[in-house]
């Protein structure tokens, strides 16, 4: 079944990603996204009958701590691809029958005394290591090998291998992979959601920050924030009848996956984005060199230019030049992350929390409302997560 046109986000809130709001609760961050996004597409709350989230939070909590009663509801688990799992799940609900009127929302706050998250997911990796191994403990190939023996804590040792072997494989240099990251500093500089908004660099900057892990440096990786996001989908035809712009939803593709460790990988270079890009182009009837801009999911520099790479935007070995010769920004020839993305905007915090900046961005700019950052060509654009 081709979910082609039969679904559009109407509205959408966002509140601005930043390094912490001390004393709020996730449970509020999520009902402010969601109140703002539903009064944003002219609805009301009691015509909502569909609920997504993200991971992490039980999606029957939050209908009851919001006090909605949806027919359709979901979490979704899916990390950095969270937000975009959400537009495709709802479009096909959407299309399915299953509701009319679908809030997603995401995101929540770093304040553990207020019942926040902290980075690196939701349970304390000192806590995961002192679990039993055997005897009937919980065990996995995470647990067993990649734990004890595996890259450094968090996701800098992974993304440092696969950007060490990129630039090995294509050579792909340092100047190329800041560029990426000054463009996008750029962008976020006129965005007041942005955690760096108003605050410049240049590629030196990027290439005299200190090492997170060798290749990577600390202005190429993300920052997690305290933030939420959300955003209402409806019917095409419902959509006509809202005050807002309809961003109509023409093709998705997965999630898709390839490993779920980084070891079990045969080929780093290559993400899932090659499984599921031609699924989604496909479906929309346009190909990539169509894309008038782009909204990618940017934890580091190296994922976001490695998918781009996938998706056909250019070819396969070629992001470094790619970036060197053209103007990505929102004044460019093909902006990407015209909001500063994660990198730049920050990255807020809980499972897919991040990915929220890309689907809010997108829908910004097809509405045409990025204040200062409008692009100008703002029909097509390939997001992902």
């Amino acid at each position: 079944m081709s979910i082609r046109g039969a679904a559009a986000i109407v509205g959408y809130h966002e509140i601005p990603t930043r390094r912490n709001y001390p004393g709020r609760s996730n449970w509020s961050m999520l009902a402010e996204a969601a109140n703002g996004a539903i009064r944003d597409a002219g609805l009301r709350k009691d015509q909502i009958d569909g609920l997504l989230c993200q991971e992490g939070f039980n999606s029957l909590t939050v209908a009851e701590y919001m006090q909605l009663s949806p027919k359709y509801t979901q979490s979704m688990t899916l990390h950095g691809a969270t937000a975009t799992g959400a537009v495709s799940a709802g479009a096909a609900a959407i299309a399915a029958g299953y509701a009319d009127y679908i809030l997603c929302v995401m995101g929540g706050t770093r304040d553990p005394e207020a019942g926040g998250q902290q980075p690196g997911g939701f349970r304390n990796p000192q806590q995961m290591s002192a679990q039993p191994r055997g005897g009937g403990g919980p065990a996995s190939r995470g647990t067993e090998w990649e734990s004890p023996y595996g890259p450094v804590v968090a996701a800098n040792g992974g993304y440092g291998l696969i950007k060490q072997r990129h630039m090995y494989e294509f050579g792909t240099t340092q100047e190329q992979f800041a560029k990426c990251s000054v463009d996008q500093r750029f962008n976020a500089l006129l965005d007041p959601n942005a955690a760096f908004s108003g605050q410049p660099i240049t590629i030196e900057d990027v290439l005299n920050s200190r090492f997170t892990n060798d290749p990577l440096h600390l202005l190429e990786c993300v920052m997690p924030c305290a933030g939420a996001g959300a955003w209402i989908m409806t019917s095409a035809e419902r959509a006509r009848a809202l005050p807002n712009k309809p961003v109509y939803v023409l093709g998705a593709g997965g999630p898709a996956t390839s490993h779920d460790t980084i070891f079990m990988e045969r080929n780093v270079t290559t993400s899932p984005v090659a499984l599921s890009a031609p699924v989604a182009l496909r479906m929309s009837g346009y190909n990539a060199r169509d894309m008038q801009f782009a909204e990618f999911y940017d934890c580091y520099t190296i994922l976001v230019m490695m998918c781009l790479e996938d998706a056909g935007i250019c070819p396969k070995g070629e992001i470094g030049p790619f970036y060197a010769s053209t103007d990505t920004t929102y004044k460019g020839g093909f902006p990407i992350n015209t909001n500063g993305g994660q990198i730049s905007g920050g990255q807020p915090v809980g499972g897919g929390g991040g990915g929220i900046k890309q689907v809010i961005e997108a829908a910004r700019q097809i509405m045409g409302r990025a204040g200062p950052r409008q692009i100008a060509k703002n029909d097509l654009c390939l997001v992902n997560g």
